[in-house]
């Protein structure tokens, strides 16, 4: 293959590579996974071992045989989708299930459309939200943490996010005193909430690390995860001073998928745009969009779908936030 590239100067070298950034990430979720190993056991470890083996063989199966070029399976990209998709789902769901979230979050997420690169939604969750049309009953029975040693006969109980959204359906404030403490979410320790949610969200602290861990690998920069972690505080908190039936914004901030969907999912280079203006843009309407649908949609969580509607409109604010060309200058006027 011919690796000489010839093009016109600036050029710019770094180390950057499409390796780097995806095992970069996967070292990233690598405290999340450790706690849902400490929190539900066998039933994360199925789970999550199952999500990547399946999105890993269905990327070189459609890679080698559909598409017929070479397989790029050791990029880490498949690796980090079968990861993410893992962290979505109930640590008891069927394996089964878990296989036709693998096969459409590559073959139709991903692999549908060129690949890593050219795919317009982020692929996990394109998987995500098709098994929760397909099985809400499977996708919607969240086990309690701390059964470490059960999987499929795991006791399941009610998410901090569906908590909230009953206290809202009834009007009556004091249903979120049910609510964990927020030490109780942000470590999401079984032993103080007795919490229940997916695989990759019971530990917001654990998340934060990962965080912490790719602004300084400079994988990410803050901009998507700062704007929508403070659009969500804002709104969220002006709800509730409006109106306390609204749970508190700092409860809002550690429930559900946020703290996943803001780090690691709205972040993916691909689905996101290129500027950090777009990225501030978008991340505030993820925000914006997470709010509202959590509060008046018919999920208890919407960072998901939030995400997915923002990825639609990536092309859009790329075309509106333009960086300036190399050596483009601009009148007084405001001319070219």
């Amino acid at each position: 293959m011919n690796k000489l590239i010839v093009s016109l100067s600036p050029h710019a070298h770094g180390t950057d590579s499409v390796e780097r950034n995806m095992y970069g990430v996967i070292i990233a979720l690598v405290p999340a996974l450790l706690v849902s190993f400490l929190y539900f056991g066998v039933g994360s470890a199925i789970v999550c071992a199952s999500s990547v083996a399946a999105c890993v063989f269905f990327e070189w199966a459609i890679t080698k045989y559909m598409l017929k070029r070479q397989p790029t399976i050791t990029d880490g990209s498949a690796i980090l989708t079968g990861l993410l998709l893992g962290f979505n789902l109930p640590s008891n769901i069927p394996v089964w299930i878990v296989i036709i979230g693998a096969l459409v979050a590559i073959g139709v997420g991903k692999m549908t459309f060129g690949g890593l690169g050219c795919n317009p939604f982020n692929p996990a969750l394109v998987g995500r939200c098709f098994l929760l049309a397909s099985f809400p009953v499977q996708m919607t029975s969240w086990p309690i943490a701390g059964q470490v040693a059960s999987y499929v006969d795991a006791q399941t109980g009610a998410t901090p996010l569906s908590i909230m959204k009953a206290a809202i359906k009834s009007g009556d404030a004091s249903v979120l005193d049910k609510l964990p403490d927020s030490l109780s979410l942000l470590l999401g320790d079984p032993g103080l909430n007795n919490g229940a949610g997916a695989i990759g969200e019971v530990c917001a602290l654990a998340l934060l690390i990962g965080l912490a861990y790719m602004l300084w690998k400079k994988i990410i920069t803050w901009h998507i995860p700062v704007s929508i972690l403070a659009t969500v505080f804002v709104f969220s908190g002006l709800l509730h001073l409006a109106n306390p039936v609204y749970a508190n914004p700092v409860a809002t901030l550690l429930s559900g998928g946020l703290m996943l969907g803001a780090i690691f999912m709205a972040t993916d280079y691909v689905t996101s745009p290129m500027t950090h203006k777009g990225q501030i843009i978008y991340g505030v309407a993820i925000g914006f969009l997470t709010v509202v649908i959590r509060n008046w949609g018919a999920y208890p969580e919407g960072m998901s779908f939030a995400i997915l509607i923002m990825n639609a409109f990536t092309p859009l604010i790329n075309t509106y936030v333009k960086p300036k060309r190399f050596g483009e200058t601009v009148n007084k006027e405001g001319g070219k």
